[in-house]
Order: structure tokens, then C-alpha cells, then sequence
């Protein structure tokens, strides 16, 4: 049986030194986790994403710690090779470094093996406070979607040098105050290399060009499973919303017709049953 991803094994991962990318994507139940690690997922996060692709908010802001444990749950119970990743949704680390431990610690009793968080030099504290309570953590820069409003939509993140420098810098904090990789959205691509040849975790990437040590995507994105436009960056595989309508048409037109069920999907009585006393 393959070994199991952990956290020691993914610090480990960077192309320049020979290691394949890492392959991430989300899940937010068990069939999903169970099919992603199947497919070769080598991290499973479980992302606040969870509130636009499955419980059809227009932002991440609208789901809390309880939201994420719950989704947590069902995708540790699948039992994954791969390594679960729990986001920590808006608000369950700004407050201070005591209610971040607090709430990481209901996510990693749900079945997170690690947590992440976004944001980056201003983030150090909560880092330091999360790896003291034997926490591991995965930073987030770019593109961070709980700072939607700041950013005034989803924008693409440090096209400008100094924007550049400064996401760089964030990186290496983070890097110094013990997170085990960084994951990077929604930047140029000379900004994804510049990142990652600057760090010697591994940088995973979406919407950040080919040249990160992985990539990571939405489950529903990635197979076509919902009605979100999806960005630019997004290559789809499959189209599962199409599947799903095509054989629940299919079924209704059955129900319909009267051909479903058939005898052979019907349960029998040995005896025939009195109806009249």
C-alpha cells in the first residue's frame, strides 16, 4: 500500500531539487475525497471554497469554523492517502492568537492534518501560536479570497514590481515563522517563479503558471460539476453537471413511461397478501 502524504513529505517537495509537482485538489465530502485520492490527489484541502461550490454563496466569507469541521469530517472519513489540508475560514484567526488555536484545534479534532491560513508577514504571530499548539500550517498570498472586498473583486494579485517584491518578502516570512508550503493565487506567472525559486518550501499554485513546485484546483471546477463560472486559470476534464442531468432525465423519463421500476427491481412476497379481512 502507498505510504501515507504527510506533512514532513510535502516540505520536502521542490522541483529544483528533483521532486515531481504536488498534486492538489479540494473535497468537501466523502465521495469527493474518495475520488480525488484515488485519481493521485496528494493533498486534499478542504477549502472555504466549500461556500461558492457547494452551498452556492457568491463569496468564502459566509461559512464558519463549524461549516469547515463538518466538512472536514466527512472527507478524513474516507480515509485518504493524501494529505488533509483544512482551510481556517474568515475570522477564526484575525481575532488573536488564542481564539486561532482554538479554532484550529475543532478543525484538527474533525480530521484536519493541517490548517491553512491566508495572508501573509502580518500572519506570523497566529503561525508561531498554531506550531506551538503542534499545528502544522500552509500559508495562502496572492490573490487571498477572504479579502475580496479589500481587493474589490477578485483581481489579479502583484502585476506591479514592488506589489511583486512585497508577496515575495511575505512568502519568506511566513517560510521563517515555520509554515510547511505556501500556496499562491492569482498571480502572474514571473511572479509564481520568482516566489517559488525564493523559497525553499514548496509554492503550489493556482492561477499562478506552470513554474510552481504544484498546482492545486476546485473539485467542481475540474470536473464541470456546478453552474460557477470558472476562471481563467481553470482547465476542465470533465462535465458532470451535463452527466447528472442527462441520466436524471433519463430516470424521470422512466418514472414517466412506467418502465421503472422493472420486475427484477421490484421486491416480491413469496405468499400473495390478503387485502380484505
Amino acid at each position: 500500500m502507498p505510504e501515507k502524504i504527510t506533512v514532513p513529505s510535502v516540505r520536502a517537495r521542490k522541483r529544483r531539487r528533483g521532486s515531481e509537482p504536488i498534486v492538489m485538489l479540494t473535497a468537501y465530502d466523502t465521495p469527493s475525497a474518495a475520488a480525488a485520492d484515488a485519481g493521485g490527489a496528494e493533498i486534499l484541502l478542504v477549502g472555504d471554497s466549500v461556500a461558492n461550490a457547494v452551498l452556492g454563496h457568491p463569496d468564502t466569507l459566509q461559512v464558519d469554523v463549524h461549516v469547515l469541521a463538518h466538512h472536514a469530517g466527512a472527507v478524513a472519513r474516507a480515509r485518504p492517502r493524501a494529505l488533509v489540508v483544512v482551510d481556517m475560514p474568515w475570522l477564526s484567526y484575525h481575532l488573536g492568537e488564542a481564539d486561532a488555536v482554538r479554532n484550529a484545534a475543532e478543525l484538527v479534532r474533525a480530521g484536519a492534518e493541517a490548517v491553512k491560513i491566508e495572508g501573509g508577514a502580518v500572519r506570523v504571530p497566529v503561525v508561531h501560536a498554531l506550531l506551538a499548539a503542534e499545528i502544522p500550517v500552509m500559508g495562502h498570498l496572492g490573490l487571498t479570497p477572504q479579502s475580496v472586498h479589500v481587493m474589490g473583486g477578485y483581481r489579479v494579485q502583484a502585476r506591479e514590481d514592488e506589489a511583486a517584491a512585497a508577496l515575495v518578502a511575505d512568502g519568506l516570512a511566513l517560510q521563517r515563522a515555520g509554515c510547511f508550503a505556501v500556496v499562491v493565487e492569482g498571480v502572474p506567472d514571473v511572479v509564481g517563479a520568482a516566489l517559488c525559486d525564493a523559497l525553499e518550501v514548496p509554492v503550489i499554485g493556482i492561477g499562478a503558471g506552470a513554474h510552481t513546485d504544484g498546482q492545486v484546483l476546485v473539485f467542481h471546477d475540474l470536473l464541470g460539476f456546478g453552474q460557477v463560472p470558472v476562471a481563467k486559470f481553470v482547465r476542465q476534464y470533465a462535465n458532470l453537471h451535463d452527466v447528472a442531468a442527462r441520466a436524471v432525465s433519463a430516470w424521470a423519463a422512466d418514472v414517466r413511461s412506467g418502465s421503472f421500476p422493472s420486475d427484477a427491481e421490484t421486491y416480491h412476497a413469496s405468499t400473495r397478501i390478503a387485502t380484505s379481512p
